[in-house]
């Protein structure tokens, strides 16, 4: 166990190497000039003490203001925050009041402050300093304003010399891969916008010219897109049966102005017989096409690529025959 006298030695060696460490790092770091400014008064030592002496916008500066009073009198310093002109406060810290031997206590309160760029003056205003005195069992207040404390400001920036650039040389960003997958997608973006106009211009001169279509011919284009959508070959036959009689069923709500698409079979045919621009024979060829028709979309028929081309053939020919007719029919109205 170790006695008294030994571990008194190794304190004390101990705090002497750390004293040699605390020198030499001292020695080893850059001295920084420091300014101090004496603002006593009233038998109170006041003084601010700068770091650096010369404000740096580039580094913090520290501001350390002590007061020293003697026995019997008791110093409060202001909160100097709001004082400080051309800084913003980066922290605060007030030590403890140290009391001396002599009875006298002295105030330390350090800030550190950021300076702020392009300001024309950096200085403390003056703040008001608060005494208490006592002696003979009796307090005495009292205070008193201190001068303001500038600091000085920046060296001033060389003045800008020669001419001026009439034709500035382009610094262009360097090449990146960044930079080209961004040009990339501006130019899909901008392809894309373009197929996308280009298709809605499309789709609507599509439609006016299938609106100046004649009956007969808005209806032979529609039978040729429902024969390219090979409905038959993939079994949908049913689909396709659909779609077959309502080429047929808007053909005659075009050229008869009968709604056809609108209604069954039967009140169709009931509908075709009362108008007299239907013949006998166009009649009973529709129904004969239109029942088979249903027989495979309602009564669940199963049909044959045969079947579907007969039906094909009786949608074509009917066409043909119809409007071969009408338009035999116009040409004898309009014969003297």
């Amino acid at each position: 166990m170790m006695n008294g006298k030994n571990r008194n030695a190794t304190e004390a060696g101990f705090r002497l190497l750390a004293s040699a460490f605390a020198w030499l790092l001292a020695a080893a770091m850059p001295a920084v000039a420091a300014v101090e400014t004496d603002l006593s008064k009233g038998g109170i030592s006041l003084s601010v003490t700068a770091s650096p002496d010369v404000v740096d916008i580039a580094r913090d500066f520290e501001v350390v203001v002590k007061a020293v009073a003697p026995a019997g009198t008791t110093v409060a310093l202001p909160d100097l925050r709001d004082r400080f002109r051309g800084f913003s406060v980066a922290e605060d810290f007030a030590e403890e009041p140290l009391v001396g031997a002599d009875g006298g206590t002295t105030y330390v309160s350090s800030w550190r402050l950021v300076p702020k760029p392009c300001e024309k003056v950096y200085k403390l205003l003056p703040f008001v300093v608060t005494l208490v005195r006592r002696a003979d069992g009796s307090e005495a207040h009292d205070s008193f304003y201190t001068a303001p404390v500038y600091f000085r400001n920046p060296a001033a920036r060389e003045t800008v010399t020669g001419g001026m650039e009439v034709n500035p040389e382009k610094d262009l960003p360097p090449l990146s891969w960044r930079l080209v997958r961004y040009c990339a997608l501006v130019l899909l973006a901008a392809c894309a916008a373009v197929a996308f106009v280009w298709w809605i211009v499309k789709k609507v001169a599509q439609k006016v010219r299938e609106h100046r279509m004649s009956p007969i011919e808005r209806a032979m284009l529609e039978l040729d897109r429902l024969l390219q959508k090979g409905l038959p070959g993939r079994g949908r036959y049913k689909d396709f049966y659909v779609e077959l009689t309502m080429v047929v069923r808007r053909y005659i709500q075009r050229r008869y102005s009968v709604r056809a698409p609108n209604l069954t079979t039967d009140e169709f045919l009931r509908a075709a017989a009362e108008n007299p621009a239907f013949t006998r024979e166009a009649l009973e060829g529709l129904r004969q096409f239109l029942e088979s028709s249903d027989m495979v979309k309602f009564a669940g028929v199963e049909a044959t690529p045969e079947m579907a081309d007969s039906a094909t053939d009786k949608a074509r020919d009917y066409l043909t025959a119809d409007s071969r007719n009408r338009n035999q029919g116009a040409k004898g109205g309009d014969t003297p």
